[in-house]
């Protein structure tokens, strides 16, 4: 998949029983490579991609990327060559309102951190959001998977209000 990325993310409220909305998951482990992009190696269930995102545009509410499929073993012998903190986290797909919201509930070093992303067509598209979709931090550094694998959630969470942690 290759274009220009244009998504939300958000806090997702912790009390809040989202995963019965769930239709799917997956596990996913991720791992970056030094560049002045985002490139990324990510190993979802049994399948590998390479990731490539260009620097955000309009606060950090679209980009370009550029994924392609690897094979599992070109997947696992690319992380071994990516630089330290690998972000480990499930994926549960939530459809609400004509949209799926992936929420990421991470593991590890960034574990009580649980983040929900919606794609969306254009930047002002509309859309609706579910009780559990909490603060908006679209465009915070501290919530990119590349920050978070550098500067892990432990070490700041005393920072995010507690219904998030």
């Amino acid at each position: 998949m290759s274009g220009l990325e244009i998504e939300r993310k958000f806090l997702v409220h912790k009390r809040m029983d989202w995963k019965r909305l769930a239709s799917s998951s997956s596990h996913i482990q991720q791992g970056y490579f030094a560049a002045v992009n985002t490139v990324r190696i990510r190993i979802r269930d049994d399948r590998g991609y390479l990731t490539i995102k260009g620097p955000s545009r309009d606060g950090g509410l679209s980009r370009y990327e550029f994924e392609k499929e690897i094979t599992l073993e070109e997947a696992r012998k690319l992380m071994q060559l990516c630089e330290p903190g690998v972000i480990d986290k499930h994926r549960y797909l939530v459809p609400f309102g004509g949209h799926i919201f992936e929420v990421d509930e991470f593991h590890g070093d960034n574990d009580g951190l649980v983040m929900a992303e919606v794609e969306l067509g254009s930047e002002e598209e509309v859309f609706e959001k579910p009780d559990f979709i909490g603060t908006e931090v679209t465009g915070n550094r501290h919530f990119y998977n590349s920050y978070m694998r550098r500067n892990p959630f432990r070490t700041w969470r005393d920072s995010v209000p507690e219904e998030y942690r």
